[in-house]
């Protein structure tokens, strides 16, 4: 028999950092086929722009490095961080939030660390903090959904005038609170969460038309799972540990705590369960550590929710366990083969 290669490993996995970014890609879109249905051509036109910003931050970066720009740009890397920070900002977020938030993923929270493979901290995560700390009005402002009889639909011309701060119309009454907005400020007033389920933003589990884009994003999320480009203990360990404590919060008070369908439903759970915390540079590598690190991102998502100063909290649980990472990894490294047990 002859080998194709002198060396090991004899048999080479028809595998890519460029195919498995592709594929990330590939798995986003049903969800944000919905988001943009939903919410309007915002949504296509932050994409874009986040694309063509982070090609450039990119090429300019490797420039200054001395890399070789066609294999760097050819693996796509730069494509999915934009993606994954322009799918979480508002549909009608200015122009330069957008710049803002992808320079400080691509060129600090990347390249400062040594490039792709090297940064501690997921990058898309980064760029999305840095926006939510510093301008968190403009984080806020999202358009009310398709469906609940918003007085105007903009077009795409009326939507790239207001991202280009050109409008000629009030975005005011296009725009509102998102659900989890909406759960934490009635929950503030003393409101029951039945009484706040009655809203009209919400609807059969979660936030009207939210539901919708989540369900895209877990069909494209358990693809990825099933293709093996994303490691399963991660989401099963994230769902679970906000189920679980979602679920006893619920159990102790239903009136004063949300019911944990609507918190795995809600927000960016399950996009960052499948899309975000399942990056292979920043996260745990080991499989019982995959367990443990997915499990404290949903912890930390609820008591961010439930009892910090933010509305969600899946960007910072996420940065807070690329932190434990390395521990993590540290403590739970399997045993290895042949070796005797103490």
């Amino acid at each position: 028999m002859r080998f194709r290669t002198v060396t090991s490993p004899h048999v080479l996995l028809e595998t890519s950092v460029g195919l498995i970014m592709r594929r990330v890609l590939y798995a986003m879109l049903p969800g944000i086929v919905a988001l943009i249905w939903f919410f309007g051509w915002g949504i296509g036109v932050n994409l874009v722009l986040a694309t063509v910003v982070a090609l450039l931050a990119e090429a300019a970066m490797l420039v200054m490095r001395s890399k070789p720009l066609a294999s760097h740009l050819g693996d796509t890397s730069a494509v999915v961080t934009a993606w994954l920070l322009a799918v979480a900002l508002p549909p009608l977020a200015p122009w330069w939030l957008t710049v803002i938030g992808v320079l400080s993923a691509i060129v600090v929270a990347k390249h400062l660390y040594g490039g792709l493979g090297y940064n501690p901290f997921n990058p898309a995560m980064v760029g999305y903090v840095v926006l939510l700390i510093s301008f968190p009005r403009e984080m806020s402002t999202w358009l009310i959904p398709h469906g609940l009889g918003q007085p105007h639909t903009l077009t795409l011309l009326e939507t790239l005038q207001a991202i280009f701060g050109t409008a000629p119309i009030s975005l005011d009454a296009l725009t509102g609170a998102t659900p989890l907005d909406v759960l934490r400020t009635q929950l503030g007033l003393g409101l029951s969460v039945t009484e706040i389920r009655n809203s009209p933003v919400f609807g059969i589990v979660a936030g009207h038309g939210w539901e919708w884009a989540t369900l895209g994003f877990l069909a494209g999320g358990l693809w990825l799972v099933y293709i093996r480009a994303a490691a399963w203990q991660i989401p099963v360990g994230m769902l679970s540990g906000l189920a679980v404590i979602a679920t006893g919060f619920y159990l102790v008070d239903p009136q004063h705590y949300a019911p944990p369908w609507l918190h795995l439903w809600s927000g960016a759970a399950v996009y960052g369960a499948f899309f975000i915390a399942t990056d292979p540079v920043t996260a745990s590598a080991t499989p019982r550590g995959r367990l443990i690190y997915g499990a404290g991102i949903g912890m930390l998502v609820y008591i961010i929710r439930g009892f910090g100063g933010y509305p969600d909290g899946v960007a910072f649980a996420v940065l807070l366990m690329n932190i434990a990472a390395p521990t993590i990894d540290l403590y739970t490294q399997p045993r290895v083969f042949g070796a005797r047990q103490r």
